[in-house]
């Protein structure tokens, strides 16, 4: 089979590999649509540290199932689908919990570390335990579907919030996520959705997409208007989708006393938070890890209607040009969003 392999940082070369083999609880799927995401982008250039070469990375994906291990059942050659990015254990204590996002032998599709190594699908077959698959509505277009994952990213730190209908909440960072979070929000019934940015293209975006109100992150009157659209005490929720001091900063800086900050973006591994702030103001501070098991309730928003899709998917190439739209993102090209690469 092809696939499109991180052979050194900033190298890609598509390759000849055998097609996968299956273990009894697997399934091999051909996968039709998969797509790029930001951390691949990052992993490609070494920044995270969790794309070590030589990997053939893709986690955001759907396909076909083309063949069963003899232990699977209730699926079949034919079925559509997609799949968790966290390929957990089904039996550790956080598994057995319901945790399956915080497996003690967790790993993700398309990540290598110095821990483990899972090679993902850009590639035409891709093999999966079938305790991660997901069925597609037969409504929903497989290429909507390779975006299940972000979504569920936006889903699940929704579903950590706590957040009841009629509440405020503002949203730092509107990229994909932050995006794919504010119609989830919206379509949950929040009161009043601000969302915050450096880039105006995307602010313009977010409003499109639900935000009621968006200010530029540069702008020094930020804290004083969220407050001032808040009755002067802040947002309920804050949902930081960076991963960096200044934005966490504004998260704080924005919710009112008792509030929660759901922490979601970590570009950055540490950063220098206000803890007097934090204490002072009686913060609920969460953080929120991939999703949990939350697909079947993105993939009905998704064949609802409640998440734009084609908002956000700026092109779909063969998996042969992969290399050039990994560069084409890293180079930040606006008006580029989603990539899924065809292979």
């Amino acid at each position: 089979m092809k696939a499109l392999s991180l052979q050194a940082y900033n190298q890609f070369e598509l390759i000849d590999l055998p097609t996968p083999e299956i273990g009894p609880e697997d399934v091999l799927i051909q996968v039709k649509a998969v797509g790029i995401c930001g951390s691949d982008v990052h992993g490609m250039d070494g920044s995270t540290g969790r794309r070590l070469p030589p990997l053939t990375m893709g986690h955001e994906a759907s396909g076909i199932i083309t063949r069963i291990g003899d232990a699977v059942r209730g699926w079949k050659a034919g079925d559509r689908v997609t799949m968790d990015s966290t390929v957990y254990c089904g039996r550790c204590h956080y598994c057995s919990r319901g945790q399956i996002n915080l497996c003690d032998d967790r790993m993700v599709l398309g990540v290598g570390t110095p821990e483990f190594k899972r090679h993902g699908a850009f590639a035409e077959y891709v093999a999966v335990p079938a305790r991660i698959l997901y069925r597609l509505p037969d409504a929903l277009p497989i290429e909507y579907a390779a975006m299940t994952e972000p979504v569920s990213i936006g889903y699940h730190a929704w579903a950590r919030s706590g957040m009841q209908p009629g509440e405020s909440a503002i949203v730092v960072g509107t990229g994909m996520i932050g995006l794919l979070l504010i119609q989830v929000l919206k379509a949950k019934g929040c009161g009043k959705i601000i969302a915050v940015d450096i880039d105006e293209g995307k602010l313009a975006l977010a409003q499109k997409l639900g935000a009621d109100h968006v200010f530029n992150a540069k702008d020094e009157t930020l804290v004083a208007s969220v407050h001032g659209l808040t009755e002067d005490r802040g947002v309920d929720y804050a949902f930081e989708v960076v991963g960096a001091t200044a934005p966490i900063a504004t998260a704080i800086d924005t919710t009112r006393k008792g509030g929660t900050v759901v922490l979601i973006g970590n570009v950055s591994p540490e950063v220098t938070l206000h803890l007097q702030k934090a204490v002072t103001k009686e913060l609920h501070i969460l953080g929120s890890c991939a999703s949990n098991g939350e697909y079947p309730e993105c993939l009905d928003l998704m064949t609802q209607g409640h998440i734009d899709m084609e908002a956000f998917i700026s092109s779909q190439p063969p998996l042969a040009d992969g290399a050039e739209w990994f560069q084409r993102l890293h180079n930040r090209e606006p008006g580029l969003l989603k990539v899924i690469l065809k292979p």
